[in-house]
């Protein structure tokens, strides 16, 4: 969370609480996510300020967890029901064990985090649930004639003013198509966008590899689409025979294999041109690929990073272009130049190391 705003929450805490209560349509919301659950469902209230939607979920029959940043806050949930389940904690860094939670709320909360930092929190809070588990979530809506810093196209942040107390909070506001491609770039199957008042999003956990993203990337390394292997561990490249890594280790890229977080603090980030997880890209369907393709697209004009590395010759030629060869593709892609890398795959064996890795190289010198 903006530490800046943990710090106006922390010191008008009093102040937002007696300002305000549970509302209707988030009630109904609460109430529509709990309907599809089990009793004894762990679910998780993220950014639960006082308690109160945690508290409705426990009278449910679900087991809720509460987590807040800010102390003040937790200290009421605590003095409202004691016996509750409460965390400190940031949601850029959820303190919950990988497919733990059966389920998500988060109310008014993400829209405190940076732009830079909603995807990789998004893809934690996707780690943190098991598969299929619901989750809803609401944002402050795009509004283009609104005074605010814009970052990307449906992306802006603002600083707002006016309420005692409480001046200087951090909202980061996304238009419908941004929220909907950053929940499904995380690994989410999206069931609705509703822009009312607040932009409201349901979603479920999909069995899925998240997008790992930020702005400021070097590289974007784009695979086909998910091994099992790379879904189950969150890790692109997963595989156990697949040399990426290796390449990418002995190309000077990272110095840490299998390390999503170090290489995205290294400025190399992951995604995928299909987000389905296959076997093999057989399964895959032309209408995915050219749904995959805007998608990228939009990705990247909203990221700009240095460079665009695609990995897999033949997967390329099946997807975007049939004649494409390893190396600098002419005129990139989507506005920044772009790579053409050869299948990182064990069964490409004609294709070194030593030859990935000068690759690799030669990639990295495209952003300049």
């Amino acid at each position: 969370m903006d530490r800046r705003t943990a710090a106006i929450y922390e010191s008008g805490a009093r102040s937002w609480i007696a300002r305000r209560d549970i509302d209707a349509p988030a009630l109904r919301r609460l109430r529509e996510l709990a309907a599809g659950l089990p009793r004894g469902a762990r679910v998780a209230d993220l950014g639960c300020g006082p308690g109160w939607f945690a508290a409705a979920l426990r009278r449910r029959g679900l087991s809720a967890v509460g987590l807040d940043l800010t102390a003040e806050m937790l200290r009421a949930a605590r003095a409202g029901e004691r016996r509750g389940a409460w965390l400190r904690g940031d949601l850029a860094r959820l303190p919950f064990a990988r497919e733990s939670l059966d389920a998500a709320w988060a109310k008014n909360s993400y829209l405190h985090l940076p732009f830079a930092e909603l995807a990789p929190a998004l893809a934690d809070l996707h780690g943190a649930l098991r598969p299929g588990a619901p989750v809803t979530l609401s944002f402050l809506a795009f509004d283009p004639a609104r005074p605010a810093r814009a970052l990307a196209p449906g992306v802006s942040e603002l600083r707002a003013r006016g309420e005692r107390g409480l001046s200087g909070r951090l909202f980061t506001s996304l238009a419908p198509d941004a929220a909907r491609d950053l929940l499904e770039g995380a690994g989410f199957r999206v069931r609705e966008v509703a822009n009312q008042e607040r932009l409201w999003l349901r979603a479920t956990r999909a069995r899925a590899l998240p997008d790992s993203v930020r702005p400021g990337l070097r590289a974007l390394v784009v695979g086909l689409n998910p091994s099992p292997a790379a879904a189950a561990t969150g890790i692109a490249f997963a595989g156990a025979n697949n040399r990426f890594w290796p390449a990418a280790r002995r190309a000077g890229w990272v110095t840490r294999e299998r390390d999503r977080a170090h290489a995205l603090a290294r400025g190399i980030g992951f995604t995928d041109l299909v987000k389905r997880v296959t076997p093999g890209a057989g399964a895959l369907r032309p209408a995915e690929y050219r749904r995959g393709l805007a998608r990228l697209q939009r990705l990247v004009e909203r990221y700009r990073p240095r460079s665009v590395v695609f990995v897999g010759l033949a997967g390329f030629r099946h997807a975007v272009q049939a004649t494409a060869r390893p190396g600098a593709l002419r005129g990139g892609f989507a506005g920044r130049p772009a790579y053409l890398l050869p299948s990182t795959s064990g069964r490409n064996a004609r294709v070194s190391l030593a030859e990935l890795a000068r690759h690799l190289r030669r990639a990295a010198s495209l952003g300049g």
